[in-house]
């Protein structure tokens, strides 16, 4: 069976990028959904319509995967590797100014490069997630046009957004910009120049950021919440703020209420903020095998590798696929104001060991498992196959899925009648459960 955008909807499977929206002039409706997901609407849509969309969409059958699309600008000296991609030039590093660290999620290169960019006249400006100015959405994608309103916008934000109203109030004014995104949405911008002449001229720079799994809105609230701040009461959250005496893993989640009050609590205090419980995170994460964006001009995440994730300023990695922008990092390095240290594929790989074991091993049993449901799955660069992992392992995965989709239904339940003990003490019982078979898997391990 061919899965086609109608599946990925039917399914609950789209991630909302807006690609659809974007390539089919908004005729496919792009809204935010009962899980704080932003998803596609087919009601209505003509069959010509849902082709092209259906041509876009990152977990279609009928749109180009990332082999096949690959980088923007291929150059045969590079080298490819299967967790990677394509890749010129893999580093780490961060800027060198400690007094702008803070502001960052990381080293700060991702920003930089985004600066450099306009400066050199590369671009003429970003598309990315920034905050809002009014009441609502937290965030969204936005049009930043110079250095400052870049810089203004800085950190990671993780929150689900949709780039097509942000495509299409650029399209055709001439301008060229760098977009920035996480793997799907890059692979999906990518897709939709290849269908739009006119967004083919203007997306100069695909700009990537490594992607663990995505948010629901919820996210933030829940977290909120959880320091006395109920939904409807945020006016912006910082979900990484850094601390001089912890390492660079070890965050803060800040928020500002509508009231200008101030409240934190460290991350690792609030149910639902460690990665690998999976909690509010849409369901298309569970169908994604591309880690570091593979079809971007320059991808920059984390580099929790030991010798710099003890750093708490945070070190970036960074695969770069465009000699324009390997030229740009090595000037900086040159003029003093970023550092960067050459590392292997190797490195790069193990700084998101554990997103692998979700997108790769986890990906061939959840396939595996829907299959055998009968369900219709998308074709992926991983094969569907339950014994890639022990047991234990297996186990981990499907309990991991649950707790998403528990975390989705519970915060709502939640939402609605105002009660925080809905999503906490369900939550509970299932991180207590995963944390129970991890440990009987380790134990079994060891025999």
């Amino acid at each position: 069976m061919v899965h086609r955008i109608e599946e990925v909807v039917a399914r609950g499977m789209c991630v909302g990028c807006g690609g659809c929206g974007a390539a089919t002039g908004g005729a496919i409706p792009v809204t935010i959904g009962k899980h704080g997901v932003y998803q596609a609407s087919l009601e209505g849509v003509g069959e010509a319509d849902r082709r092209v969309g259906s041509k876009v969409c990152p977990f279609s059958d009928e749109a180009l995967n990332e082999d096949t699309l690959g980088a923007p600008r291929p150059d045969s000296s590079m080298r490819t590797d299967s967790r990677v991609g394509a890749y010129s030039n893999i580093l780490a590093g961060r800027r060198t100014d400690d007094e702008a660290l803070p502001k960052s999620s990381s080293g700060g290169l991702t920003s930089w490069t985004l600066q450099r960019l306009i400066e050199t006249g590369k671009v003429d400006g970003v598309i990315h997630v920034g905050g809002t100015d009014g009441a609502g959405e937290l965030f969204e994608y936005v049009v930043s046009e110079s250095v400052d309103e870049v810089e203004s916008r800085r950190k990671s934000q993780y929150y689900s957004t949709s780039m097509h109203k942000a495509l299409l109030s650029v399209r055709g004014n001439g301008r060229r910009y760098a977009i920035v995104g996480v793997p799907c949405f890059i692979s999906a911008a990518r897709r939709v120049a290849v269908e739009d002449e006119v967004l083919r001229q203007q997306l100069a720079y695909f700009v990537g950021i490594v992607c663990g799994h995505l948010k629901s809105q919820f996210f933030p609230e829940a977290a909120a919440w959880q320091l006395g701040v109920t939904p409807g009461g945020i006016a912006t959250v910082d979900f990484r703020g850094k601390h001089p005496d912890r390492p660079a893993w070890d965050y803060d989640f800040r928020v500002i209420t509508s009231s200008g009050d101030e409240k934190r609590g460290r991350n690792l205090d609030l149910l639902g903020s460690n990665w690998g419980h999976g909690a509010l995170q849409p369901e298309a994460c569970n169908f994604c095998d591309d880690i570091f964006a593979e079809t971007a001009d320059v991808v920059f995440g984390d580099a929790w590798i030991d010798r710099y994730q003890a750093d708490w300023r945070g070190t970036n990695v960074v695969v770069s696929r465009n000699v324009e922008i390997d030229d740009l990092l090595a000037q900086g390095a040159r003029d003093g104001v970023v550092e960067l240290d050459e590392i292997s594929v190797d490195d790069a790989a193990a700084s998101q060991a554990g997103n692998f074991r979700h997108r790769r091993d986890g990906l061939a049993v959840r396939l595996a498992d829907d299959i055998a449901k009968g369900l219709s799955v998308p074709a992926k660069r991983v094969d569907p196959d339950r014994s890639v992992v022990p047991l234990h392992r297996r186990l981990l995965v499907r309990q991991r899925r649950r707790m998403s989709r528990r975390s989705l239904e519970t915060f709502r339940a939640a939402r609605n009648s105002v009660d925080l003990d809905k999503y906490l003490r369900p939550m509970s019982r299932e991180i207590f459960r995963y944390k129970l078979i991890d440990k009987l898997g380790k134990r079994l391990s060891r025999r």
